[in-house]
């Protein structure tokens, strides 16, 4: 029996995850601000541990993985899940919200992380799945600020499943599409009161699409939970893992007008190393 450190765990991705994990005899630690939400959403199991958690509380993450650890032995699998939205041009996001959001999506997921890895160390074995976005490979308007820490995420992580592949733990950044979940509700997002006319075409649109694409979205939130917890066994796990296929096309979209911006702009690219006896010779 593997345990999983799922953060996020009442409601959307984690609850789903959660209950994935649980039906396949695995034990879960399941996180999130209101325990009992937890077990509201997912009910009572043997192998399910609810902890009270704010991700942006570092002393709470060390208490919450110490909870898991007497009660199951061992962390085995850690899913930095918890985290919002905010939707807004860059210029529209006050201050306050800028840094609200770095401190759940990206300094909560460290310290998290920070709290799970000396036990993951100590058994020389784990996985981390980060859950970013296709917001963290590309830019969308609207989506700047959000965007941001999800990019943040991405870097995180391939710098990790570097440093941690010599000690038996892969690290993989979850790229998600938009997924029928309650992401754009008013319990997940956070809409920047700022409004700038001049924005009207990019993230205005944007603040419109979103009010019309909530629970229409493409992606099943349940297909992606069997996913993840197949995924768990994966023997060489990538560093990224995109789902939906919208993320699919967005990337494939990226990755051609990155070559092409590549192949126009190459020589003033390479001009600016320093110059070799060969090609000064040249």
């Amino acid at each position: 029996m593997r345990t999983w450190f799922i953060t996020g765990a009442s409601r959307g991705f984690g609850a789903l995850i959660a209950a994935r994990v649980l039906e396949q005899g695995d034990a879960v630690v399941a996180t999130a601000r209101n325990s009992q939400a937890v077990v509201d959403r997912i009910g009572d199991h043997p192998n399910l541990l609810p902890v009270a958690l704010d991700v942006t509380d570092e002393a709470q993450a060390h208490a919450a993985t110490r909870a898991g650890i007497e009660r199951f032995g061992r962390i085995d699998i850690l899913v930095n899940n918890a985290g919002y939205g905010l939707l807004g041009a860059v210029e529209e996001a006050t201050a306050q919200e800028i840094e609200a959001i770095y401190r759940t999506n990206v300094f909560g997921l460290l310290g998290v992380t920070r709290a799970v890895l000396p036990h993951m160390r100590r058994q020389r074995s784990g996985r981390i799945l980060n859950i970013s976005s296709i917001g963290g490979y590309a830019g969308f308007p609207g989506w700047g600020v959000y965007g941001s820490t999800k990019f943040a995420v991405e870097g995180l992580s391939e710098s990790m499943a570097i440093e941690l592949a010599p000690l038996g733990i892969h690290v993989t950044a979850v790229e998600p599409g938009f997924f029928r979940t309650d992401f754009l509700d008013e319990s997940s997002l956070v809409v920047s009161r700022s409004v700038i006319a001049d924005y009207a075409e990019t993230s205005g649109a944007m603040r419109d699409f979103a009010g019309t694409a909530n629970h229409s979205q493409p992606g099943d939130p349940a297909k992606l939970a069997r996913v993840l917890v197949a995924f768990a066994d994966a023997p060489n796990p990538p560093v990224r893992l995109p789902l939906g296929s919208d993320t699919v096309a967005k990337i494939e979209a990226e990755d051609a007008a990155t070559a092409a911006m590549l192949a126009e702009w190459r020589a003033v690219a390479v001009s600016t190393d320093f110059n070799t006896p060969a090609s000064v010779a040249a």
